[in-house]
């Protein structure tokens, strides 16, 4: 594959959309067009100092589609309102779902590949499951407007006769690395522990309210972002080799498929410090607590026989990075 391609990526001043844009200039793509809203000011660290030909604000590049002065070879589609306590469905369909239906389009009419963010929110309380199958997505009842506008535009997609030549809808778990410090009360719990630990010298967690659950024992499918951004350019490649079948198109799980609990997270936040860990258990909000997923774990069967090999991060490996690498050395994230 050659790294002279003229990539699209949206949310590039955001978390994963940087890390992406990071990857590729690490593998020698430079010809970059980052698309994002660019006017956050705690966001310039993550796409100021990267390689890329062009900026362009969100908007500006849908009305720009059909007059833009270079050709595109692959999309890849980041970008989105990822705030699960935004509870205004119109911000989440304009961008989550009316802006991915004209990229899509786009895509389709210049047979651009197309990859893009869906999410794992879709699955709701995870009632159906968590298998990235096509045929139960009428069927899922997400928590929150997030996730129903994923889940729109999925259901959108799959029942699309005209599509792009090759594309995917990756079903992101539960992400966390740099980057996403400006995402406040979204950031990752490696984030926030961390910073707690710097200024209390403990970590609090939600007590569940499940009889089910024990506190702190609420398990999600925790994935470092760097595995992330891998698994997008292995994609890329097989799109742009011709190494990806028609079969293929469609949605895909990311996570580990190992779900971990958040007390795991905490305890390997402490110990990635060399400290022991000091954990106190404190009421879930009232606004997120009949939302709440208590459990997420990837069926990852469909990526892996499509030929994705390789392992993932552990979340005793993935926080060690986290912790050591960028959030000890205070780089901004």
């Amino acid at each position: 594959m050659s790294n002279q391609l003229t990539i699209v990526v949206t949310g590039t001043a955001g978390f994963i959309g940087s890390v992406m844009v990071q990857y590729l200039n690490e593998q020698g793509f430079t010809q970059l067009i980052l698309v994002d809203d660019f006017g956050v000011e705690a966001k310039r660290n993550n796409w100021e100092k990267k390689q890329f030909i062009k900026v362009i604000e969100r908007q500006a590049f849908l009305e720009q589609l059909d007059t833009l002065d270079f050709s595109i070879d692959v999309i890849l589609h980041l970008g989105a309102r990822t705030d699960t306590t935004e509870f205004n469905y119109a911000i989440h369909e304009e961008l989550n779902v009316t802006y991915s239906k004209t990229l899509w389009t786009f895509a389709t009419e210049k047979q651009i590949p197309f990859i893009y963010a869906s999410s794992a929110a879709t699955y709701g309380a995870g009632e159906n499951g968590y298998e990235d199958s096509h045929t139960i997505l009428d069927q899922l009842v997400p928590l929150n407007p997030y996730g129903v506008s994923k889940n729109e535009f999925d259901k959108w997609a799959i029942a699309q006769k005209a599509t792009p030549p090759s594309w995917a809808g990756l079903k992101f778990f539960n992400v966390y690395g740099p980057n996403e410090s400006h995402k406040g009360r979204m950031a990752s719990v490696i984030f926030h522990a961390f910073n707690q630990i710097k200024e209390t010298g403990l970590v609090k967690l939600f007590k569940s309210h499940r009889s089910d659950f024990n506190d702190g024992e609420q398990l999600r499918d925790f994935i470092f972002v760097k595995d992330v951004v891998r698994v997008i350019f292995w994609m890329m490649q097989k799109m742009q080799s011709n190494d990806w079948s028609i079969q293929l198109n469609g949605l895909h799980n990311l996570g580990t498929g190992k779900a971990r609990s958040f007390y795991d997270l905490a305890a390997n936040t402490f110990t990635a410090q060399g400290l022991k860990p000091n954990i106190e258990f404190i009421d879930m909000p009232l606004d997120i607590r009949d939302k709440y997923q208590y459990f997420t774990e990837a069926n990852m069967n469909k990526l892996r026989a499509a030929g994705y090999n390789q392992p993932f991060a552990s979340l005793e490996e993935g926080v060690g990075d986290y912790v050591k690498n960028y959030l000890l050395p205070a780089k901004g994230y």
